[in-house]
């Protein structure tokens, strides 16, 4: 036995869950159902229409906007070759392809701005850690399209402060910084390389090879050595160009307005080529701090260009699911389920079992949860279940009320019981339980 038992501990550990893939189990439900039912409500009411881009890619979709040398396409992307000779990726992030699927199918005619919204499970081979999965879920808004107006950058930081307002998680940090344009950053990448360049014996190696390629990139090292050393790096606000600093400036004074709190940040840059202007992060205070950003994003203006498309505004950020509700567990955060107000439908015999699965559809029909133990034969033993359930009513169906088109109505709080005819049962339910 013992041994049997040993080889059955074993093949359980060959088939558990892919590292750095995670199960959401019955118990964590409420608090997925809380943060979808928060961010599908934000977006209806900030009027965002859901768009479901495929799981799969081209690679290239994510090697051009993300740019091959960001740490998501040189490290983390899932990728695989189909029969067909197609370089897929499985999507490492939403913005990418909204962007594809904007161009694709002419978005830009159904009116603009075009204000998207997102909620599904994104990929990238990271290393696990507290919040942080190799699958895991990301809700995103964005705005693409219209006018390149500062308010339309306060307003996708608005509706991520209400996300984190509604799911009543407080102390938390945004932090916000202009990355600049095409016309400024130029000067400013150059300075930066000037002043890595004599401090090359202290960069690890990543930030060694973005000197040479990329120079932004060095600000986005979250090596401990290398973020003592950006800390003295030239300020980019200082470089901005007169366009850049104003729409900035703007961004800031409606931040006010809103009385959003920020952290100007003028080492943030985010780790994607595709970001221009305004780049922002939200980041918890302790207890918490140790998940990293709990939301993120920035204005991609140059984006449907490198795809192919005409220069285009636009801006938007995404949050992850399973950061969210670790920073909810960690404070205590309560995700009650959705309480629904259910019946117990009982049966006392085979022809009565038989009555009592129909009966169970048409309340259903009518709107009312039904809770069953119908594969167990002693009336005994389903309504001790109806009690460890806490229903406030049972429906029992035995041989006589079968032949009287009628069922046995008890209140479980009680014990009193009362017959009632079939075609009065739905209303007595939804008078006695207000459903």
């Amino acid at each position: 036995m013992a041994k049997l038992h040993k080889e059955r501990k074993e093949v359980l550990r060959d088939f558990q869950a892919p590292r750095g893939m995670h199960d959401v189990l019955p118990a964590d439900q409420p608090y997925w159902e809380k943060v979808e039912s928060v961010a599908r409500d934000l977006a209806r009411l900030y009027n965002f229409q859901r768009i479901e881009p495929p799981i799969l890619e081209s690679v290239d979709v994510f090697r051009k906007t993300m740019g091959e040398e960001s740490e998501v396409v040189e490290k983390e992307m899932y990728t695989l070759k189909t029969k067909g000779g197609d370089f897929l990726a499985l999507r490492p992030e939403y913005t990418a392809s909204n962007a594809r699927a904007y161009l694709e199918h002419s978005l830009s005619r159904m009116g603009q701005p075009q204000k998207l919204f997102n909620f599904g499970p994104v990929f990238r081979h990271d290393r696990p850690q507290l919040g942080r999965f190799r699958q895991f879920t990301q809700t995103g808004f964005e705005i693409i399209g219209g006018l390149n107006d500062a308010i339309y950058d306060a307003q996708i930081i608005l509706v991520f402060a209400k996300l984190l307002e509604e799911l009543k998680i407080k102390n938390t940090v945004l932090s916000i910084n202009s990355i600049g344009c095409r016309v400024c950053r130029p000067n400013y990448k150059k300075q930066i390389k000037g002043f890595y360049e004599a401090h090359e014996k202290e960069l690890c190696e990543d930030c060694l090879r973005h000197l040479k390629s990329n120079s932004l990139r060095l600000l986005d090292c979250k090596k401990q050595e290398c973020v003592k050393l950006k800390r003295k790096a030239p300020n980019l606000l200082d470089k901005l160009c007169m366009t850049c600093s104003n729409h900035f400036r703007e961004v800031l004074e409606y931040l006010d307005e809103l009385e959003i709190p920020y952290h100007l940040d003028h080492q943030l840059v985010r780790g994607l080529d595709y970001y221009s202007r305004t780049v922002f992060e939200i980041f918890a205070e302790d207890p918490g701090s140790e998940l990293g950003a709990v939301a993120a994003g920035g204005r991609y203006d140059y984006l449907m260009e490198i795809l192919g498309g005409h220069l285009t505004p636009a801006v938007g950020g995404a949050a992850g699911v399973e950061r969210l509700i670790a920073l909810m567990k960690i404070r205590e955060i309560e995700a009650k389920p959705r309480v629904m107000k259910r019946v117990f439908l009982a049966h006392a015999g085979d022809s009565a079992k038989k009555k009592a699965l129909r009966l169970m559809r048409d309340l259903m029909n009518q709107g009312i949860p039904v809770s069953e133990a119908l594969a167990r034969e002693s009336l005994h033993a389903q309504l001790k279940v109806a009690d460890k359930e806490g229903v406030g009513f049972a429906l029992i169906l035995g041989q006589k009320e079968m032949y009287e088109s009628s069922v046995i109505i008890r209140d479980m709080r009680t014990g009193s019981q009362e017959t009632v005819k079939l075609d009065r049962v739905v209303d007595e339910i939804k008078k006695r339980s207000r459903i």
